[in-house]
């Protein structure tokens, strides 16, 4: 029985792609377009990763180039400044998504583990009104599969009551290395390496109904 819940943020809470997208865009203005695409096509197969390694994969893997701690450092605080001013808009949530933590966050222990900042991550969460939903919200520079093991050790969960709802492979991979059963979610490409995969979330209202004896 599913008693604790793991959620990414990004594609999972907040429908932010487009945003991040721009992010990168304008910390990267004056590169060559065709290399700014190159790093974007490489942001939307790693959903799950942070904006240091990508800032960090441009530099070495696109432009050939070395980069320091402190340049990353700079550049993740210029694209978290754009981020806080655009995706406070309450209309970037995902309303089922939104909708279920509403329903159930007294049902479920939840959390968040995402590649996202985590002082960006819970100013948003803040802002947006859904801090409250969350027993604790945790984002990069720490890794997402350490985030999810530190989670998992400090509420000490059993692993066989806690699930992971992600939108990537790296979201897969974090629940994977860590033993636990993951949901893929806004991303049909997951629906092979996952336990279910939620078109909705009526599966997980479900398991509440069977809990409480009540239905909704």
């Amino acid at each position: 029985m599913v008693k604790n819940i793991i959620f990414d943020f990004d594609g999972v809470i907040l429908d932010s792609m487009a945003v991040r997208e721009l992010g990168f865009r304008k910390i990267f203005a004056g590169y060559d377009e065709v290399l700014i695409e190159e790093l974007l096509q490489y942001h939307q197969e790693n959903g799950g990763l942070s904006r240091y390694n990508k800032i960090a994969y441009f530099y070495n893997e696109i432009l050939h180039e070395s980069i320091t701690q402190r340049q990353i450092d700079t550049l993740a605080a210029a694209f978290s400044e754009i981020m806080r001013e655009t995706l406070t808009d309450r209309t970037f949530l995902i309303a089922e998504t939104v909708d279920f933590l509403q329903r159930n966050y007294q049902v479920y222990r939840m959390h968040i583990a995402s590649g996202s900042d985590q002082e960006e991550l819970r100013y948003l969460c803040g802002e947006l009104g859904v801090v409250d939903y969350f027993l604790s919200i945790y984002g990069s520079p720490v890794h997402k599969n350490n985030l999810v093991k530190m989670i998992l050790s400090e509420y000490d969960y059993k692993k066989e009551e806690t699930i992971l709802i992600g939108d990537s492979m790296n979201d897969y991979t974090a629940a994977h290395v860590n033993g636990i059963d993951f949901y893929g979610y806004n991303n049909s490409a997951l629906d092979s390496v996952s336990v279910h995969y939620l078109d909705t979330y009526t599966i997980l209202d479900k398991k509440k109904e069977r809990k409480h004896g009540t239905s909704l």
